[in-house]
């Protein structure tokens, strides 16, 4: 498929879209039945938490719907302003606690304050069936500095994975975005804490 044009995509804060629409980019599988909470619960989501109370979470934690609320958590994409096409999750580090659990990502051989709550995060990107690989995702990165600068950010931090060549990698891995579309936004690498995860930084 063809990229699509960049001055085509524009974005909205997700209280400023509707739930439907959001539900539209997620569609029935992938993002569908994790409802972004993958990094939101500190157990096995699949079995702490059942689909609906996952779908419930994210409802509120968006605010879809409610232009005048005070607080959302990401931004959807939208191909000549009507048709949903991506999803991006930006929140403060400490709205995620798995990333205070067992994994790596983001401390490994770094020294930073975990309540510091002036650092935010990229932690998933969604593109809608049908229209990955055009594109959505690079301008999902690029419009997430916007968005966390705008609302307080000190700094907004992504943690990629570098594909390996010749390997396959399922599209479900790849939620929290390649290397290649943070690096084309701007972020510096800052660390590299397993074989295929890096820590992605822009400082504002």
């Amino acid at each position: 498929m063809e990229p699509l044009d960049p001055d085509s995509l524009s974005y909205r804060p997700a209280n400023e879209a509707s739930w439907e629409d959001l539900q539209t980019v997620f569609g029935t599988s992938d993002a569908g039945q994790c409802h972004c909470q993958r990094f939101k619960t500190t157990g096995w989501m699949w079995t702490t938490t059942t689909e609906p109370e996952r779908a419930a979470a994210l409802r509120e934690q968006t605010n879809c719907g409610e232009p005048g609320a005070r607080s959302t958590s990401g931004i959807v994409a939208y191909l000549e302003d009507e048709v949903p096409v991506g999803w991006c999750a930006i929140e403060p580090r400490t709205a995620y606690p798995r990333y205070f659990g067992r994994t790596p990502v983001p401390w490994a051989g770094r020294t930073e304050d975990k309540e510091d709550d002036s650092i935010w995060v990229v932690s998933c990107l969604v593109t809608r069936l049908g229209y990955r690989r055009r594109g959505v995702s690079y301008g999902l990165a690029a419009a997430s500095i916007d968005f966390a600068r705008e609302r307080g950010a000190k700094a907004l931090e992504a943690y990629p994975m570098m594909t390996q060549a010749g390997k396959d990698v399922t599209w479900g891995e790849l939620h929290v975005g390649s290397y290649s579309i943070f690096e084309e936004a701007g972020f510096v690498e800052v660390s590299h804490p397993t074989l295929r995860r890096y820590v992605l930084r822009i400082d504002f």
